[in-house]
């Protein structure tokens, strides 16, 4: 076994507790090899869901992580508070699995809002069980989500889903515009067995006044048997788009934005489509992940992870959590690699790494 490497659990092979850092700038920021900096930090709060999309989570679930390996509230907030004050962290998304499994997710969500006021707090989420929930998250700080939904036909999202949950998820989005959280996305993977419903899942959400936003379906599935010839592409979407909307071409406003926008029948509705594997943006990639267990991890593709948890609980200071952070981020590969010869995917899916 490599120094300073342990075995752990969920489909990774390791967890380091050091970073190579080379010849990396001696600045605060998070910056890698390749010039990026990452001011947006996706933060998995559990690996728990209450649904079972076959492009994210085994028909079982994911292995339970023990309450003792999970951060706390408190631990969160503090990785956090150190993101923002000294790593420059301009943005913070709750994910998951599902965040809503978390009881105390509006006590994380208010514990951060205290530590780092004045930055936003959003969440992606499934929306299940939203509409019960919406007004305490609102009221302990969180300012916008993104809802996963791939399709609003009842008999396709079961099958995706493998559970009956449609309405719940409908009256999510629902109560989320009520609410006031916006800009209200909703993030739609492509699917071969839902591409005939993509017209009318855009016309839904442009009736409801939602953002829409198709995704390419990546390989980070718990079964591994996503194949690249069965992949739905961006330009096949945008084609059965095509037959019923007037579509033109407006790119990213943000060069860091994953979505490239689209004017639907001349706007100023928009959809997009992320193009993760046919148009990928790694080059433009601002991002930086905490797992539910505290580590950090540089991009989607990557098994190498940095352990903070047990820093943070073997008494490391937020300056020695920062130096670790950095030197995580700055080991971040160029890209996916995914239409390489050689790819590999993580052995961790997606709902193990957080979205």
């Amino acid at each position: 076994m490599e120094p300073n490497v342990r075995p752990v659990q969920l489909g990774f092979p390791r967890t380091r507790v050091d970073a190579e850092v080379g010849d990396r700038p001696d600045v605060p920021e998070l910056v890698d090899r390749f010039g990026r900096v990452a001011r947006d930090l996706r933060v998995s709060v559990t690996e728990k869901c209450s649904l079972r999309c076959t492009y994210c989570m085994p028909e079982e679930g994911l292995p339970p992580i023990s309450r003792d390996r999970l951060l706390s509230a408190n631990e969160i907030a503090r990785l956090v508070r150190v993101g923002v004050h000294k790593l420059g962290i301009r943005e913070v998304r709750f994910t998951g699995g599902e965040p809503l499994m978390r009881r105390d997710l509006e006590g994380i969500i208010s514990h951060c809002a205290r530590e780092v006021p004045g930055i936003p707090l959003a969440m992606t989420t499934n929306a299940v069980g939203l509409e019960h929930r919406v007004h305490s998250l609102v009221d302990a700080g969180l300012t916008r989500v993104n809802i996963s939904l791939d399709t609003i036909d009842r008999d396709h999202f079961a099958k995706l889903t493998r559970r009956d949950r449609l309405s719940s998820v409908l009256a999510g989005v629902r109560a989320a515009a009520r609410a006031g959280l916006a800009p209200l996305k909703v993030n739609a993977v492509l699917m071969p067995e839902t591409l005939n419903g993509a017209v009318d899942l855009l016309s839904w959400c442009l009736d409801e006044g939602v953002h829409l936003r198709f995704i390419e379906q990546m390989p980070l599935d718990a079964d591994h048997a996503w194949a690249r010839s069965a992949m739905v592409d961006a330009q096949r979407l945008i084609e059965v788009l095509g037959e019923r909307f007037m579509l033109t071409e407006v790119g990213r406003k943000d060069r860091s934005a994953p979505a490239e926008e689209w004017l639907v029948d001349g706007g100023p509705a928009t959809v997009g489509v992320i193009a993760t594997v046919t148009r990928n943006f790694c080059a433009e990639c601002d991002r930086t992940r905490l797992t539910a267990e505290g580590t950090v991890r540089s991009c989607l593709f990557s098994d190498d992870e940095i352990d903070l948890r047990d820093a943070m609980r073997s008494g490391a200071s937020d300056g020695d959590l920062a130096t670790l952070w950095r030197g995580a981020m700055w080991s971040k590969s160029a890209g996916h690699g995914i239409n390489s010869a050689s790819f590999a995917p993580p052995l961790r899916s997606m709902g193990a790494i957080g979205g």
